[in-house]
């Protein structure tokens, strides 16, 4: 019997490394005696165990695709069980391709658990984190500091989520299965275990009276909000002692509600909404740089889009920039990053340009509309096409854009982006690829948004425009070279 030994934080590379070493000794699982890591006195893999080199002449052991993502997850789990599983899966596949195509097999139905139960913890991590704000704002970013305790080794697949989600704070998140720190340019996991923090916040009382104004009593379904939120989490959010109260007086409120008769709004309520919609919308006088520019757009109030976007998505790029590229407005992820293109439209778009020749550092890149327009679907914001009003709205930031950087060459990708810069009339097919003279002495070179490309089903047609697309960026770079 061979005693292997594993420190267990969910990392691939530490059981991959012992089971290819045993797997190619031909050591069949029966003989392993997998263990974790408890006291520093065990080694990860001790040199007495290791399995002699195999022969050259034998051949390597290969596992399709999907049983590498099912270790990824599996290897998080706490079960110290999961190591002789998954070697005795990684054994069987050599004889079996199609073994985890087998939804009966123990083995198989075993793992798939031990994977599902790991990806809901980590979902729950994502719900159920709640910062608490520490220290003084230092360089301009405040601190934060979350406690968790997850049941499975989680923190290396959740912390990305917490970084996309919170770049604008330093934070930390301590676990007794480790910690995950950001401060703004590096995220740092350990696998050491924390203790949990004695921390106080004064934001707590303001989430429980936010927590108390939004339950409504008549939709209480205990069976499903336990499903969602189980009581182990409950003594780690602010709002759980509030709960039981809330419950039980929920059947009182909704005889309160019904019995109440609806109200109509006071009389002046129209005529003060319609005075504020009378309000004039432009800052009173337009800021002289783009700097000072993006500032008075961070708190555009022009339209009703500001009301649920993250934050204002300003343009970015060269001060004396030649070229200007305008898009539609920002997506799910530019309205998190704050900053323009950087989605999935945003990466194809700076891949065509780099195939171009076209540096994106030495263009100015913005939107017609800069806050996100979306529609809530389940737990996504679907994108939703802004209106000409609001498109017009945007355009007073536009035309401040245009005139700070001075571009010679301006580039509408989409019909929206068009429709914004000039009074053209038509289909965007008619005049793409075409370049047409403008007031300013300034050219105008339309070609389509980026995000069509992504959103074409048919292949073949897709790659047609994709075709088309870098045809476009080549016709563009040569404009600016011609423009010098």
């Amino acid at each position: 019997m061979r005693r292997v030994v594993l420190a267990g934080r969910g990392e691939l590379g530490e059981w991959r490394d012992a089971a290819r070493a045993l797997a190619a000794a031909g050591i069949v699982p029966d003989e392993i005696d997998w263990r974790e890591k408890s006291t520093e006195a065990d080694l990860s893999f001790q040199r007495d165990a290791m399995p002699p080199a195999p022969a050259a002449s034998r051949k390597p052991m290969t596992v399709p695709p999907a049983f590498i993502e099912l270790a990824e997850t599996v290897l998080c789990h706490s079960d110290p069980a999961r190591f002789a599983l998954l070697y005795r899966l990684l054994w069987r596949l050599q004889l079996d391709r199609q073994l985890l195509e087998v939804t009966s097999d123990q083995d198989v139905v075993r793992a798939r658990l031990m994977a599902k139960n790991v990806h809901r913890d980590a979902h729950k991590m994502t719900a159920f984190v709640r910062f608490k704000e520490v220290g003084a704002i230092s360089a301009g970013r405040r601190k934060f500091i979350a406690w968790f305790e997850p049941d499975h080794h989680i923190i290396r697949r959740t912390a990305p989520f917490f970084q996309r989600r919170f770049t604008d704070m330093d934070w930390l998140i301590a676990t007794p299965k480790g910690s995950a720190a950001w401060d703004g340019e590096r995220l740092t996991i350990s696998d050491e275990p924390c203790e949990k923090p004695n921390l106080t916040d004064v934001t707590d009382e303001l989430w429980r009276t936010y927590y108390a104004s939004i339950f409504n009593p008549a939709r209480v379904k205990l069976k499903a909000m336990q499903a969602e939120m189980p009581k182990k989490y409950w003594k780690n959010l602010p709002e759980a002692d509030l709960i039981p109260g809330l419950i039980a007086s929920a059947e009182s409120k909704v005889r309160e509600m019904a019995a109440r008769e609806a109200t109509r709004s006071l009389p002046f309520h129209d005529r003060l909404q319609q005075a504020a919609r009378n309000l004039p919308t432009e800052p009173e006088a337009p800021a002289g740089t783009l700097e000072a520019l993006r500032a008075q757009a961070s708190v555009c109030t022009r339209c009703p889009l500001h009301a649920n976007a993250t934050q204002t998505v300003f343009g970015e790029g060269p001060r004396d920039a030649a070229v200007m590229f305008v898009g539609e407005q920002p997506g799910d992820q530019e309205d998190i990053a704050g900053r323009p293109f950087v989605g999935p439209a945003g990466r194809l778009f700076d891949q065509v340009m780099a195939e171009a020749g076209i540096d994106r550092s030495m263009v100015y890149v913005t939107n017609s509309v800069k806050h996100f327009k979306y529609e809530p679907r389940g737990k996504r914001r679907i994108h939703q096409k802004p209106t000409m009003g609001e498109v017009k709205h945007c355009r007073w930031w536009l035309d401040l854009e245009l005139a700070l950087v001075e571009p010679k060459l301006i580039v509408a990708m989409g019909a929206t982006a068009l429709a914004a810069l000039t009074d053209v009339k038509g289909r965007l097919q008619d005049v793409r690829g075409k370049a047409m003279a403008i007031e300013g002495g300034r050219t105008l070179f339309v070609t389509v948004h980026p995000s069509y490309l992504l959103r074409i089903p048919d292949e073949r047609l897709k790659a047609e425009e994709m075709a088309r697309f870098r045809q476009d960026m080549l016709e563009i770079q040569g404009l600016m070279t011609s423009a010098g």
